[in-house]
């Protein structure tokens, strides 16, 4: 498992006095939204879809530091938009780091090598790089060339300079496992420390619309994905979040154990959804009808939802909730995932005839993603102005 033992530590010992004090519901990770302007516009990516005043916004430091230390959360993850395209980031990162949060700063790396020189290696800070896979496939996505090769020489620049990193990866049904293998173990012969693989969202305002997967999907593709697991991969995950994505767990969703903070305040009722917006993280618990959300309610935008950041909480309170999800973590930890993984027959969707990257930032004919989407964006000139300042 590719996570330090200084700060599984810090996990457990935090969960364990929230439940020997009783404490129902709770933060584990704080999802910090600082931005939403981001410098790639990819296919299934929902968050950046605003008015260009508010893609001009963002946090302040200070905004920042009070959503954490009203939260308590150990961990921040922060997302976006693409946060080096926040001009004060790397103060950000120091005052999270000098109150000893573990710190995921997301990042697509077009920009971290430039970045670097304005970060100091911690144990507590990481860079989690976007990668959707090898060149083809993560170009593909983000729909633009070139992308995966800048930010794999990015990784490699942090590692040397001593850097944590690990990746993250969003799936949809046309990943092909086999390549993915492959991807695994790229990345572990390049030195990043974990991975994270998630099935993607199916976001209402994503360009594309037809690769989302869904429940069913997701548990074949993840048990042809995980048939015969090398040893060697390493996931910055909790190992029942993978079995759950086998469909070999059973996991109901805790929105509120990755709350999100951004320019408009506490996000109602989670990361992904967006139902309105609370002024404080205690008034976002209290107000929030959480019987509302997850798929055991029957709520149609959570039926297929099987992302992390609903589900990672509730397997991390699952391993130190119960004896028998603390024996089967540590089954797992000791001898590996099972290979007995019966593949469910679920035909695939086709690839689109022509599909291919696109040569430039915008698509051009063949590529993944609708032409609107981007000649939107190319609608925005003072945004590109910010993106590049």
């Amino acid at each position: 498992m590719g996570v330090p033992v200084s700060q599984m530590w810090t996990v457990a010992t935090y969960v364990l006095g929230k439940k020997l004090r009783g404490v129902k519901r709770y933060p584990l990770v704080l999802m910090l939204e600082p931005l939403f302007r981001c410098n790639l516009a990819c296919a299934g990516c929902g968050k950046i879809q605003h008015p260009a005043d508010i893609l001009r916004k963002q946090l302040t430091p200070e905004e920042c530091f009070a959503a954490v230390d009203e939260c308590g959360a150990p961990m921040v993850s922060i997302p976006g938009g693409e946060p080096l395209l926040h001009p004060q980031m790397d103060e950000i990162v120091r005052g999270l780091v000098a109150r000893k949060k573990y710190v995921y700063l997301c990042t697509n790396a077009l920009l971290l090598e430039k970045w670097l020189p304005r970060f100091t290696p911690s144990k507590y800070l990481s860079f989690s790089v976007h990668l959707d896979g090898l060149a083809a496939e993560h170009d593909e996505a983000v729909c633009r060339e070139g992308t995966y090769d800048i930010a794999v020489k990015a990784i490699k620049a942090a590692i040397k300079a001593g850097f944590r990193v690990t990746t993250n990866s969003t799936l949809f049904n046309t990943a092909d496992p086999a390549r993915y293998h492959e991807f695994f173990d790229t990345l572990m012969e390049i030195g990043v420390e974990g991975m994270m693989v998630s099935p993607g969202y199916p976001y209402e305002k994503a360009p594309d619309q037809e690769h989302f997967l869904h429940s069913r999907e997701t548990v074949s593709l993840f048990r042809r994905l995980f048939a015969k697991p090398k040893r060697s991969w390493k996931f910055n995950q909790s190992p029942l979040f993978l079995e759950f994505l086998k469909g070999k767990w059973e996991l109901e969703c805790t929105p509120w154990g990755s709350p999100a903070y951004n320019i408009f305040g506490w996000q109602k009722p989670c990361y992904l959804l967006n139902e309105g917006y609370a002024q404080s993280f205690q008034e976002l618990l209290d107000t929030t009808d959480w019987s509302k959300y997850g798929r055991a309610s029957g709520n149609s935008k959570c039926s297929d939802c099987m992302v992390h950041c609903g589900y990672e909480p509730s397997a991390v309170a699952d391993t130190f909730g119960s004896l028998r999800g603390l024996a089967t973590v540590a089954r797992l930890f000791l001898f590996g995932p099972s290979r007995d993984n019966e593949i469910i027959d679920e035909p695939q969707p086709p690839r689109r005839p022509g599909l291919r990257v696109a040569q430039t930032p915008g698509c051009s004919d063949g590529c993944s993603t609708a032409k609107p989407h981007f000649d939107e964006a190319r609608e925005r000139p003072l945004v590109e102005l910010t993106v590049l300042k």
